[in-house]
């Protein structure tokens, strides 16, 4: 019993932090709820993982502790801050190394039901391509380069009448040279993207605000259109290059897809066996009448 305490308290911080972005002690009630029963369920599944039969044998080794227990420091300012909040759940730094080794124990037992599995040849990876080609759509898209002047009320060169006439007079001045867009942005913009000369990237649809999108995807490759207002202030964006809808090749997917069918393959196989495991043994039940 006095083990089950330091489990319960390593769990709640692991998943406070994994599942809500906070410290344990700053979770609401509903939350607190949740996160108990996630961690009731992970120490029901990390128990019958290590007392399996796949886990005898499995040994992990210091060096690959070591590399857990670096990464767990990386999440925190330093190693004394760490050290703080596992203070505050009443842990310390030896237990925690300790459960991280049950963790990558687990992982590893895990890995160990699936070493049998076959790899997937290019002929199953091709059946699964052609059986499915509704994944492999993409959607056209553009890439667009723009220039923001944002709307602030509490700086006069940025209250809406402002900031309409400074980006109007932009919009003139590119007009008469629009090959200087970029340098316009690396100038004006008030958008982070300015120190990439205004550049926003390949912008597929539901990208942007929509009165954005439909003014991106309305103009010609080399085409600025008109200052459009959204919710940031003023815009003005110009089409560098189209993108047509297109279905990507297998070629293109073949190595990411093998890797993503042999990984779901993987968790079937994972998930098959533990529902096994944990399963309770019709011997070990009582039947009532």
């Amino acid at each position: 019993m006095n083990n089950e305490a330091p489990q319960e308290r390593y769990y709640l911080l692991r998943i406070a932090h994994e599942q809500y972005g906070c410290a344990p002690e700053q979770l609401s009630a509903a939350q607190c709820g949740a996160a108990a029963r996630i961690a009731a369920r992970q120490r029901q599944i990390e128990a019958a993982v290590l007392y399996s039969p796949q886990a005898l044998g499995v040994v992990i080794p210091e060096a690959q502790l070591d590399d857990a227990w670096a990464r767990l420091v990386a999440r925190y300012a330093d190693a004394d801050a760490l050290h703080a909040a596992l203070a505050a759940q009443g842990l310390d730094a030896a237990g925690m190394r300790e459960r991280l080794g049950r963790e990558l124990k687990v992982e590893a037992v895990l890995e160990r039901v699936c070493a049998d599995l076959p790899a997937l040849s290019d002929t199953d990876v091709s059946l699964y391509y052609f059986s499915h080609p509704e994944q492999f759509e993409q959607p056209a898209a553009r890439v667009a380069r723009h220039i923001l002047i944002t709307v602030n009320p509490d700086f006069p060169e940025n209250r809406r009448e402002a900031a309409r006439s400074r980006i109007e007079l932009i919009a003139r001045r590119l007009q008469a040279s629009p090959e200087r867009f970029a340098e316009q942005a690396l100038k004006h913009s008030e958008c982070p993207t300015a120190l990439q000369d205004g550049l926003l990237g390949t912008v597929r649809p539901g990208t942007l605000y929509p009165e954005l999108e439909a003014c991106l995807f309305g103009l010609a490759v080399g085409q600025i259109g008109p200052v459009v207002e959204s919710p940031l202030g003023f815009h003005l964006l110009r089409c560098e290059a189209i993108q047509e809808a297109r279905r990507l090749t297998l070629d293109e997917v073949l190595p990411r897809l093998r890797d993503s069918l042999q990984n779901r393959q993987r968790k079937a196989r994972q998930r098959q066996w533990l529902a096994g495991l944990l399963q309770p043994s019709v011997s070990g039940e009582t039947l009532h009448g």
